[in-house]
């Protein structure tokens, strides 16, 4: 059974696939990232759809890499009988996804197998192969893939595959292409794969290059960031939280949930990530869907829409997939929409007032839009609801809910500071940030203990209240903040990592079980400490987390310290986002100096 980090990333900006260190493409969906999956091994077996291209006889590839600064992924196997590269992308489409594998002789002749297994909605339905022009087209439903092979393939079989065996020499190379249109339409234009391969590295570098930061593990802030924009989706500029569902954040358990949307809590710490690497028009983009997302009632305002937006994100099982390591259930769709969450007014606003500080370029509207809001949040704050890690025991007052209703008021009232020719209530506002301000420190507040706590008069405590002095509610030098720092390393860290919260306190988190050390928390231990003073700590966690990534630099959600294996959907944007602000507070200076 593979492991998490046994997988890299290609893909388009606008699906994503995975590929093993067997060389076996095991998660792919079809068009966009939240289609149904033609391959889904990664949850499930070889009949739930994979393409394996690897030697005969060899199981694990002895050494794989990006070519530097670029989402091309090469492969290495080494034999008895010589070597072989193999080159797996998805070039940016211009109409129709497609996936790229070149086989390239190194040294010797190589003697290998193709095996193609395509298997559309989730690993449930065996498509109809026949030939057409020369190639394979396999077709079910609404979903049509072509096959074109340069070695001579064979169809079908008692596995219901498509198979190819051949040999490679020093100097050699072969190239497969699978491409997938709506069954109802014509075959889109064939590409050429040693070209789509010769214009993906030049473009990828070409992007890389525009990232402004120069300073310590450049590499490392580098394959984040291209991450980030693997993860985007490129005819709206929405970014999903990670291109899987259900990857378990406990292994064998039930926490596993659908990451294929964009979450309304990653935007100012996108945003701040983007615009300080110098990628400008990511952030525009990132900025105008979140703009689009957001429109109409402010009542209605979600935590998460689809890529384009959509609202609707029905959450179901599928039974036929044993799941990741026999972790069941697998989930399509999250049912955490439909959550309260009052934060996301918060980060709305801070994302907004970022935005317009930076230079980005004005929207109509935008003020109009914000002011609505700060209407709704004047009364609603009130409510509980169920928090940033959308926990599903209940709704309570958490105090970091709280405290990004007050950034959004705080954000409101500079707004009109800095643009007195803007309309809106300033007393009000200001009345309201204070009233909020005071109650979090009363209600919310431990002065036996020292810290802030999870909600109004609990003991628990919450990673998320590391945001305090980040946000601007406290400064980093309130003893408050230093305690609360100090109380979350000790009651939540793990192996030197954070958790989220206590997770087997049920009645919060409704759910049994436990989970890993969470990624994006640990990096925002790194901001804390460096906030306060302690930049050697901050750097020394920092230089941990970068050592959990796997060999081609990528992370998931989650961490378990005690397996030392990666948990939870991978890659996570959540994580590589931390990765990306925690390096430029921690050495951006350094770089600028």
């Amino acid at each position: 059974m593979h492991r998490i980090e046994d997988y890299a990333l290609i893909g388009d900006e606008q699906t994503a696939a995975l590929v093993g260190v067997d060389g076996s493409v095991d998660w792919l969906c079809l068009p966009r990232f939240d289609s149904g999956a033609c391959f889904a091994r990664l949850l499930g077996d070889e009949d739930n759809g994979h393409w394996r291209i690897a030697p005969v006889g060899a199981d694990r590839c002895t050494r794989r890499a990006y070519r530097p600064d670029t989402l091309v992924l090469d492969t290495e196997w080494e034999t008895d009988e010589g070597a072989i590269r193999i080159t797996d992308l998805m070039p940016q489409r211009d109409r129709a996804p497609d996936l790229v594998r070149i086989v390239q002789g190194v040294r010797g002749e190589v003697t290998v197998r193709s095996t193609l297994r395509l298997r559309f909605d989730y690993g449930s339905v065996v498509p109809w192969v026949r030939r057409s022009d020369g190639h394979r087209v396999a077709v079910a439903g609404p979903d049509s893939a072509w096959l074109r092979s340069e070695p001579e393939v064979h169809t079908w079989g008692e596995d219901q595959g498509t198979h190819s065996e051949f040999t490679v020499k020093e100097g050699e190379r072969v190239a497969f292409v699978l491409t997938w249109h709506p069954s109802h339409e014509q075959r889109p234009p064939l590409i050429d794969p040693y070209v789509s391969l010769r214009h993906s590295v030049a473009d990828w570098r070409a992007w890389a290059s525009r990232c402004r930061y120069d300073g310590p593990y450049r590499d490392a802030v580098v394959r984040s960031l291209i991450t980030l924009k693997a993860l985007t989706y490129a005819p709206t500029g929405g970014i999903v939280a990670a291109p899987t569902t259900s990857l378990p954040e406990e292994p064998g358990g039930v926490r596993n949930w659908d990451y294929r949307f964009c979450w309304l809590r990653d935007s100012t710490l996108t945003l701040n990530a983007l615009l300080a690497a110098g990628y400008q028009e990511e952030a525009e983009a990132w900025r105008d869907w979140l703009l689009r997302a957001v429109a109409g009632d402010p009542a209605d305002l979600q935590i998460m829409y689809g890529v384009a937006g959509e609202r609707r994100l029905p959450e179901f099982e599928l039974p036929w997939l044993a799941g990741f390591d026999g972790a069941r259930p697998v989930r399509i769709g999250n049912d955490a929409v439909n959550q309260l969450q009052l934060d996301v007014y918060g980060e709305v606003m801070d994302s907004l007032a970022l935005a317009r500080r930076s230079g980005l370029p004005p929207k109509p509207d935008i003020w109009a839009l914000q002011t609505v809001l700060m209407d709704f949040l004047r009364s609603a704050w009130r409510q509980p609801d169920e928090g940033l890690w959308e926990v599903r025991g209940g709704r309570r007052h958490f105090v970091h809910s709280k405290v990004m209703v007050w950034v959004a008021a705080d954000r409101a009232v500079r707004t009109l500071e800095e643009h007195p020719d803007f309309d809106g209530d300033l007393d009000g506002w200001r009345e309201l940030r204070d009233e909020v301000h005071r109650e979090v420190c009363e209600k919310g507040y431990d002065p036996e203990r020292n810290t802030f706590t999870q909600s109004y008069g609990s003991r628990e405590l919450d990673a998320a209240l590391l945001l305090i002095p980040r946000v601007g509610f406290l400064p980093p030098d309130d003893p408050r903040v230093i305690g609360t720092i100090d109380a979350i390393r000790e009651e939540l860290g793990q192996g030197g990592l954070l958790r989220r919260y206590t997770s087997d306190a049920v009645t919060v988190d409704g759910l049994p079980g436990e989970e890993g050390t969470f990624l994006v928390c640990s990096f925002w231990l790194a901001d804390a400490l460096h906030l306060t003073g302690r930049t050697k700590e901050a750097r020394e966690l920092f230089e941990r987390l970068l050592g959990l990534a796997n060999d081609v630099g990528l992370l998931a959600e989650e961490y378990d310290s005690v397996e030392g294996r990666l948990l939870g959907n991978f890659p996570q944007a959540f994580s590589h986002i931390g990765l990306v602000n925690t390096a430029l507070a921690l050495f951006g200076d350094e770089e600028a100096g």
